[in-house]
């Protein structure tokens, strides 16, 4: 790509807000973004093939939406935990393993997605994460999810096409949590916790594609409860 044609991006980003760039097979994060850390709200850089998030990445303290899908990450900076202001985080299709320690700083996020990715647990980071909405590591390598899940406020956890074989009981005191997907995994009906059923807040349980089939989860305890759930959030949204 010219410089003509990045100068021209970069003048309508400073116009808009939004610095979008998408499938030129870019190489590394545009060092000219810099002039614009105060104007930027919106940066998409997915289909590219950066390796790196540069440091300077904790300058954009106005962003608000980072969408780097299908790129060859690795590693995230810990820079990135400065962006205050950021509410949508895209990361799906890298080659991360983890979230940097200070993940939680990010205080204002919602939405976060790094589906297609190389972890093997639930971070631990996100459950200092007060706003987060919707959670979603589909398609990663997780094997359990862990007693700290408790804590996590999200109302949506998507965790499809993992390896999970084990999930604490902790996930019923999620006080959010409605929406939990665990499809094509690898669960024995006796490994999900009957406490989702009976005692949680979850309204939309997806777990088709598991070691069971789906008409023994009727017979659980709990079912029922659960159902009255599901149905009045199937009202709710009628």
């Amino acid at each position: 790509m010219g410089n003509s044609a990045l100068k021209a991006h970069l003048e309508t980003a400073q116009k808009t807000g939004v610095f979008q760039l998408t499938g030129k097979g870019l190489a590394e994060f545009p060092e000219d973004l810099q002039k614009l850390t105060s104007n930027l709200r919106t940066i998409d850089l997915s289909n590219n093939k950066i390796e790196l998030l540069p440091p300077l990445i904790g300058k954009f303290s106005f962003l608000k939406s980072l969408v780097l899908n299908n790129n060859k990450l690795t590693a995230l900076p810990e820079e990135l935990c400065k962006l205050k202001k950021l509410e949508t985080l895209h990361l799906n299709g890298n080659h991360l393993r983890q979230l940097p320690a200070a993940f939680g700083q990010l205080a204002a996020l919602k939405t976060l997605s790094l589906s297609g990715n190389q972890l093997r647990t639930v971070p631990t980071q996100l459950c200092g994460l007060r706003h987060l909405d919707v959670v979603d590591l589909s398609k990663n390598q997780i094997q359990n999810v862990p007693d700290t899940v408790g804590e996590l406020q999200a109302i949506e956890l998507n965790l499809n096409q993992n390896q999970i074989s084990q999930i604490s009981v902790q996930i019923s005191h999620c006080p959010r949590l409605k929406v939990l997907r665990l499809e094509e995994n690898c669960l024995e009906l006796s490994m999900l916790p009957q406490s989702i059923l009976s005692d949680s807040q979850i309204s939309l349980l997806a777990v088709e594609g598991n070691l069971f089939e789906i008409k023994k989860l009727r017979e659980l305890e709990g079912y029922d409860k659960y159902m009255e759930r599901f149905t009045a959030t199937k009202k709710k949204f009628a």
